[in-house]
């Protein structure tokens, strides 16, 4: 918050339904905005990724607004850029003749189709491995310990997890994270302990929001990852305004942003792309496409092929990956990355994946999508297993380590919750802090009468909260 106060200062001065994954491509293809055919990164002897932008329509120009460049035809030159007549009368259609393609790399069995992906160390790839596991077996327990009543909320990334960990992997620690709220494994692979978590899931004394937000509303100033916000898309137009700051002080870092299908239906993911698109801001839009935006089904929600075409009609060059692949996944937001930070331009990532769980707690999918459906999608399409059965073959990993892995993490989620639960909660003061410097009269009144009700009636209020 206050990296964007400090730049609105400055800026004051200035005048001026998924269905199966059915296509895949195994060439990372970037849709160019101004090009009518994508661009691909097939190989050295070809630049990296076109740039092109309109030039200016400059005033004098304007005294001739029209000249012909070819006997038949005329160009106007309208502000924008210069745009060609036509005799023929041609309506864009509403959607392509065939989808845009989704890049992947390794196949169903972990095997890969292609040799055009960013290489990972063995280190990093068991790194990627190791918290995917951990995040999968953190969404196990807090879940169950949700339902024994143990808290009062909480959401899985089932089927996510290469989405969360290898996207991360992919990032600088300089660059800022802004989350939905299905992306703790961003959080997890940057250094937020098991124990924070759990601190936070129980809102304790030692909860950084000091208890005053939902379960699973992470966030870390330690980490560049901003605190979750249930409010739905909310932190896109955040995301731009952070990333054009980055730029104005030319500094090597990006922002990321990351927002579901359902996200896309909102105003603020309109006005964020736009934005973005006319600053050359550098941010990354990461659209988890999983199919629901909780109970809508994507063909209730837009008539687009998906998200990753919205990005083109901005003006922002975008490409589709597959979300269930980790190298794929790591590859795109590689560069995506590398583009945003050196052209000082924002890019969009769509990962297509299938929300193998509930939308949270408060969620019953099968009362709107076949139990049979998820089942296979966790079978068929986990992301871990497949990413498992790559390093297998690379050597890295065998079943002994994988075992004494899965256990060890189980007993620290476990010991984790354990600690968290018998922690104090937060001080009754702490509802009213932090947000002025010197509390209000109507603050302190209501602090005041507070204390007096507890007073009065300690039986209805918890004993773990000091007054």
């Amino acid at each position: 918050m206050s990296l964007l106060l400090s730049k609105s200062r400055k800026l004051i001065c200035l005048k001026p339904k998924i269905g199966f994954l059915s296509s895949v491509y195994h060439h990372h293809t970037f849709i160019s905005p101004n090009l009518r055919t994508p661009f691909r990164i097939l190989g050295l002897n070809q630049p990296h990724f076109a740039s092109f932008r309109f030039e200016s329509t400059k005033a004098q120009t304007q005294l001739n607004p029209m000249h012909s460049i070819h006997n038949d035809s005329q160009v106007l030159d309208f502000p924008g850029g210069e745009v060609k007549f036509t005799s023929h009368l041609n309506f864009i259609p509403e959607t392509r003749e065939e989808r845009v393609h989704c890049y992947r790399v390794l196949d169903d069995d972990g095997y890969p189709i292609t040799s055009d992906f960013a290489q990972i160390e063995k280190e990093v790839a068991l790194k990627i491995y190791t918290d995917m596991v951990t995040l999968q077996t953190m969404d196990t327990i807090f879940y169950e310990a949700q339902r024994q009543g143990r808290i009062s909320f909480y959401l899985t990334t089932v089927g996510e997890e290469a989405i969360n960990i290898a996207s991360a992997a992919a990032l600088k620690t300089d660059d800022f994270i802004f989350p939905q709220y299905r992306e703790s494994g961003v959080l997890l692979w940057r250094g937020f302990t098991i124990q924070e978590f759990a601190n936070q899931l129980f809102g304790n004394k030692n909860d950084y929001g000091k208890g005053r937000q939902m379960p699973i509303h992470y966030g870390s100033n330690k980490h560049n990852y901003i605190t979750v916000a249930s409010t739905v898309a909310t932190q896109l137009p955040h995301a731009v305004g952070a990333a054009y700051a980055l730029k104005m002080d030319a500094k090597n870092a990006c922002t990321i942003v990351y927002f579901g299908d359902g996200g896309s239906s909102t105003g603020d993911f309109h006005a964020a792309l736009n934005f973005a698109a006319v600053l050359d801001a550098p941010v990354i839009f990461f659209c988890r496409n999983n199919g629901f935006a909780i109970s809508t089904p994507v063909s209730d929600q837009f008539r687009s092929d998906g998200v990753v075409t919205k990005g083109q009609a901005y003006g922002i060059r975008s490409i589709r990956v597959d979300g269930n692949d980790a190298l794929a996944i790591f590859t795109a937001v590689h560069e995506a990355r590398k583009m945003a930070v050196t052209e000082r331009k924002p890019i969009l990532v769509e990962a297509l994946t299938y929300r193998a769980g509930h939308h949270s707690t408060s969620d019953d999918s099968t009362k709107y999508r076949p139990a049979k459906e998820i089942e296979w999608w966790r079978r068929e399409r986990d992301p871990v297993s497949r990413f498992k059965k790559w390093i297998e073959r690379e050597g890295w990993l065998n079943s002994q380590v994988e075992s004494e892995l899965r256990s060890n993490i189980r007993k620290q989620v476990l010991q984790a919750i354990q600690v968290a639960e018998k922690q104090e909660k937060p001080q009754i003061k702490d509802v009213f802090t932090d947000v002025y410097d010197v509390s209000p009269a109507n603050l302190q009144e209501q602090e005041k009468s507070i204390r007096e009700t507890i007073r009065r009636h300690p039986q209805d209020y918890p004993t773990d909260v000091p007054v």
